[in-house]
């Protein structure tokens, strides 16, 4: 998997970028839906994790249209002219910046006022010495090295949740009362999400699981767990046999019982290191993209399933 880490910014630096981006856009985007789809308020979102905001908190009242399709590794995605030309007709861009370098050139380009970026609505963290995106062979170095894997912290997610919440309410005022009323529903989802994973991975036989890449730092982080990636940043890449070495290691240290993969990346070096060890596959999603093989319907589900996943691996009690 490559990626492009993000520069970090505080919840505060997050509001205040917010603020900037809505607020330029409120004198006369009152009638910002009525410009087609029905009357529905146009958002495009970047990939999955945004698209699943969008529609929660839109609900009846927006149009979500999605950059990157299921089962399109995200990282990795070119838009075509004509995507590019269509963001501009947009009443909302919704994105994580860094994800995907051609996302951000075209958002940059497309000049929508409405447009917000999930990594300045909460704290971005540093989650070990990784390597940025690898074009043209030439790896990329983050200017600050913070984990863009946000969405998978309940926790973080529900902080964006509330970020684009409030942009909705500004560039639709007419149905501000609904976007908040479902940016509360969701938040308490994610709320009663993130009690399932403090209690059920509380008690564990071991701490430490092993992943083919490293997007599970802040949910890691949130439940007090070690995440042991195969090949850092991207799952595509060979690792190292010092590396194959030193995980054998903390397998056997650490009495870890599964290697995970997931769903959008070859499960090879994963099955390749289990098959050494002696130890089980299984999946943990980084969630994406939803595709026919995700264990869940959505965000909520899949989450669910990884949780469950988790607990075996771990030998919760």
């Amino acid at each position: 998997m490559n990626v492009r880490r993000l520069i970090p910014s505080t919840a505060l630096a997050g509001a205040v970028a917010l603020g900037a981006v809505t607020l330029s856009a409120c004198s006369g985007t009152s009638d910002a839906a009525d410009k087609g789809n029905g009357g529905k308020l146009d958002v495009v979102a970047s990939f999955y994790p945004m698209q699943y905001l969008a529609e929660q908190i839109g609900g009846d009242h927006v149009a979500v249209n999605t950059l990157t399709k299921p089962g399109v590794e995200p990282h990795d995605l070119e838009l075509k002219p004509r995507q590019v030309g269509e963001l501009g007709e947009a009443d909302v861009l919704l994105y994580l910046k860094g994800i995907q370098p051609a996302v951000d050139e075209a958002i940059a380009q497309a000049g929508v006022k409405n447009t917000v970026d999930a990594a300045t609505l909460t704290k971005m963290e540093e989650h070990g010495a990784e390597v940025g995106h690898d074009h043209g062979g030439e790896e990329a170095e983050s200017e600050a090295g913070a984990d863009p894997h946000v969405w998978l912290d309940p926790v973080k997610y529900a902080e964006v949740a509330k970020g684009v919440g409030a942009a909705f309410e500004k560039a639709d005022p007419d149905h501000a009362a609904d976007y908040e009323k479902n940016t509360d529903a969701l938040v308490k989802k994610l709320g009663e999400l993130n009690t399932a994973f403090e209690t059920g991975l509380r008690t564990t036989a071991t701490r430490t699981f092993i992943t083919t890449h490293s997007a599970f730092g802040y949910l890691a982080e949130r439940y007090g767990l070690e995440q042991e990636s195969i090949t850092g940043i991207d799952p595509e890449s060979e690792p190292s046999p010092a590396r194959v070495k030193e995980l054998h290691a903390i397998a056997e240290k650490d009495k870890v019982s599964t290697v995970f993969f997931e769903t959008l990346a070859s499960d090879k070096t994963a099955k390749t290191l289990a098959g050494d060890t002696g130890l089980r596959t299984d999946v943990l999603d980084p969630l994406e993209g939803i595709t026919d093989k995700s264990k869940g319907h959505d965000y909520i589900e899949v989450m669910q399933s990884n949780l469950a996943a988790l607990k075996t691996a771990l030998g919760a009690k």
